[in-house]
């Protein structure tokens, strides 16, 4: 992959503000955490063996680097051919950042994403409502419609209205995840006279849409927070922002949308700054008002390395 198909991932839940010199707003880091999901031929070798404590031991330091947030992916089930290609780890995002809330106390734990289609909106409210109260208010819920048919079949979960279903769980959780006495009456879900105690402590849990999408931009846009975009080309997120932008929906937006970027080969700062120099520079050209980084390592003490070296290179920035 050249340096020209950076890819991208995740959106977010506050524009930043301007630098006080007036200059380009400051790009919030975060992280793809290592050992909680591995693609095949993306990860480094340590990680095989990898347990709560290494990525513990990640999410402090992030933590105490000034790091945004750090991810971690769902997948129930993985049929065996497919995880030749999308891997076949992915820790439960719920109890991995249970664990991480109590080592850790600024950087958010945002899902990577949940998808729709396998919960009830109630469901998520709850559980990651709790989340959100036992963390301090530090969740970013990913979204997304999903796209292994097989897993949804495995489920016993509808698959091809999805989309549709997607967008009406959406509405559901922006009427229920903050609220003690959530109602909804929707197309797909229908609740009242209920109580969800507790709820989330934050009055608005951003909501980021995962997809490599028009429609999933479009989601984003008139349901979310933020866009997660994924596989695609720097060029092309910014060609599809540039669309997005001239619709009424973004127009009607409140606040505007959030998009963090992912690189499309590992960064290597501690080697070579000038290249994660221009890779986020790319990155923000394209539209990014944040980022999810993918470091080049070969072990736990050399990723560790490779934060801080990042954190360096963009206080210099």
């Amino acid at each position: 992959m050249t340096p020209e198909e950076d890819t991208v991932a995740q959106g977010e839940d506050r524009s930043p503000e301007p630098s006080a010199s007036g200059g380009a707003p400051p790009v919030r880091l975060g992280i793809t955490t290592p050992v909680v999901s591995m693609l095949p031929g993306a990860h480094a070798d340590w990680e095989v063996d990898g347990s709560i404590d290494e990525v513990a031991t990640i999410a402090t330091t992030a933590d105490r680097l000034g790091y945004h947030h750090l991810t971690c992916s769902e997948h129930v089930v993985v049929p065996t051919e497919v995880a030749k290609v999308r891997g076949g780890r992915y820790w439960d995002p719920l109890a991995t950042f249970g664990y991480l809330a109590a080592v850790t106390t600024r950087i958010r734990l945002a899902t990577n994403v949940l998808v729709l289609g396998y919960h009830h909106p109630l469901e998520i409210a709850k559980r990651y409502g709790t989340l959100d109260q036992v963390a301090g208010g530090r969740v970013i819920l990913g979204l997304g419609v999903g796209s292994l048919q097989e897993e949804f079949e495995l489920l016993g979960v509808p698959f091809d209205d999805r989309g549709r279903r997607g967008d009406d769980a959406l509405a559901a959780l922006r009427a229920s995840l903050s609220e003690p006495r959530p109602s909804y009456d929707g197309a797909y879900y229908r609740f009242a006279d209920v109580v969800l105690d507790p709820c989330a402590q934050q009055s608005s849990v951003p909501l980021w849409i995962g997809g490599r999408t028009a429609r999933s931009l479009r989601r984003a846009v008139e349901l979310g927070d933020g866009w997660v975009p994924f596989g695609l080309k720097a060029a092309d997120i910014a060609a599809m922002i540039g669309t997005a932008r001239a619709t009424p929906a973004w127009a009607a937006r409140r606040r505007p949308l959030e998009v963090i970027l992912r690189n499309g080969r590992p960064l290597d700062p501690v080697g070579d700054p000038d290249d994660a120099r221009r890779t986020v520079d790319r990155l923000v050209d394209a539209g990014a008002t944040g980022l999810q980084l993918w470091f080049s390592h070969d072990s736990l003490d050399h990723y560790l390395e490779q934060l801080e070296a990042m954190a360096i290179l963009m206080e210099s920035r």
